[in-house]
């Protein structure tokens, strides 16, 4: 393990930031130098808030931060309408430009709670400023002569899509070349000299940091973070329902304090270290609790995530609630609710196709079995038959499945 002097690298070796550097040594060096650098991560506008997959990333600028640097978030304006080949089999859909525009100005919101934008201590950019730009010969001349295409053929963003057989447009291959002059553009403007990202970004992140000392003669770095997965293999930022939302107006508060709840016990103490400002000491603290203790971690965990995302008020009220509901059995307010036609649910619903629509499990399959291993209740009554047909003309009815989830269904 590599050995470094600077506060950032440091911390983030500790806390499970560092997968792959391109000039470990130099950026050591130009870390611990004093001097304050800027470092920037792009978030492309594909819909219109952040999740929890790009958690990983906002808390890597946020560490940044916290050791005396200043972070950049790029927002994706102009990549967006490119789309980014990295990870998918298809192209990604193409947005209007007043879709994307609504979407950077609603996914800004999502950095509120992690980074600190007064008196420029942060900086969020948005790349159509100089992307839109662009003119198509002078592009070629200037920037397209540096790339190879026998190179990027070989970058995995390329690479596995064309082994998987999977058709790749000549718009998402110019996907690299953007991303490059991204940073030479913001070294220019801003003196930014790191890149950071995903570890499917490698690729990408070399190509720009070579492009800025051809073009700019510039002493570029850039840093990957690893695969973030569940102790399980699960992606991270997904459930059954669907992703974790950042946004309060996509997840509820009190849902996103149970997605940290439910956390796999393997993945307490690393979740702690990557999601949470909590001391290393006191985490190796935790890290010792063993059997049921674990769930005491689990709800520090869920109370410290929450708090960064929607406040600590936020977090205290989805704590209580979720005290009320699994510790006394209560209806609660507070709890998610899904609302459902009142004639649907009048004329009487399947109870398997209720836990479905109410977001409790994937498929009816899933139900079958949650009642059959008698992990279903309504209104804290154990559900007896998956042929159960439930009518309610009014009101609301909780939905409970296993020991951690909830649900208020309401006819309207």
């Amino acid at each position: 393990m590599t050995k470094f002097r600077s506060e950032f690298l440091q911390a983030a070796q500790a806390r499970g930031f560092i997968h792959q550097i391109t000039d470990p040594e130099g950026l050591d060096a130009r870390l611990a130098s004093g001097k304050q650098m800027v470092a920037y991560i792009v978030f492309d506008a594909t819909a219109d808030s952040l999740h929890v997959g790009h958690l990983f990333q906002i808390m890597t600028l946020r560490l940044f931060q916290r050791c005396g640097h200043r972070p950049l978030a790029l927002m994706g304006g102009g990549t967006t309408k490119i789309g980014d080949p990295s990870g998918k089999d298809e192209a990604r859909k193409l947005l209007s430009d007043a879709d994307i525009a609504a979407n950077v100005a609603s996914i800004k919101r999502s950095f509120d709670n992690y980074l600190d934008f007064g008196d420029g201590k942060a900086l969020m950019v948005d790349n159509a400023e100089w992307l839109d730009k662009l003119l198509y010969i002078p592009l070629l001349r200037e920037i397209g002569r540096h790339f190879s295409v026998n190179r990027m053929l070989t970058m995995d963003s390329v690479k596995l899509r064309l082994e998987r057989d999977q058709p790749l447009s000549f718009l998402e291959f110019n996907y690299m070349i953007l991303q490059s002059y991204d940073f030479v553009e913001l070294a220019k403007r801003y003196d930014c000299a790191m890149q950071m990202g995903g570890s499917d970004q490698w690729g990408n992140i070399v190509m720009g940091v070579e492009l800025g000392r051809r073009v700019a003669e510039k002493q570029l770095f850039g840093l990957t973070t690893p695969l973030l997965t569940t102790a399980s293999g699960a992606k991270m930022g997904k459930t059954a329902a669907g992703a974790v939302w950042l946004s309060q107006q996509r997840l509820s508060v009190y849902d996103y304090y149970q997605y940290w709840r439910n956390t796999e016990d393997a993945d307490v103490i690393r979740f702690m270290k990557l999601f949470t400002d909590l001391p290393l000491d006191e985490i190796e603290k935790l890290a010792k609790l063993q059997g049921a203790e674990i769930n005491e971690a689990k709800k520090i965990l869920a109370f410290e995530t929450t708090k960064l995302c929607h406040g600590e008020a936020g977090a205290t009220e989805a704590a209580e609630t979720a005290r009320r509901a699994f510790e006394e059995g209560q209806s609660a307010e507070g709890l998610p609710t899904v609302e459902l036609p009142k004639a649907e649910l009048s004329a009487g619903m399947g109870v398997l196709d209720l836990f479905v629509r109410a977001g409790l499990v994937a498929s009816k399959g899933e139900a079958r079995r949650l009642v059959q291993g008698k992990g279903a209740k309504i209104d804290d009554a154990t559900v007896e038959s998956d042929t159960l047909v439930v009518k309610l003309d009014g009101g609301t009815v909780k939905l409970t499945a296993g020991k951690k989830r909830h649900a208020l269904v309401k006819a309207v």
